[in-house]
């Protein structure tokens, strides 16, 4: 009794429709690898601006090609 609301609560949306950080990572790094679920993309473009997606793709396109270059870099000075 009385823990009827608790689970509504918990399956319940915010209502400021604004992305957390850890989601638009989590939509960043998976539609990098291409594994992007047609119901996350859904809810990633209803969102209300794209832009914080922009900005975070961009930082992690970023931080990959910075990796990749360091990674190159030191395999080939070892040689």
């Amino acid at each position: 009794m009385g823990n009827e609301g608790k689970e509504e609560d918990r399956n319940e949306k915010p209502s400021s429709g604004h992305p957390g950080v850890l989601k638009i990572m989590q939509s960043i790094i998976a539609g990098a690898f291409g594994v992007q679920s047609d119901k996350r993309r859904q809810e990633d473009f209803s969102s209300h601006s794209p832009l914080p997606y922009i900005v975070a793709g961009l930082l992690f396109t970023i931080g990959f090609v910075v990796t990749l270059v360091i990674v190159v870099k030191l395999v080939l000075s070892g040689q």
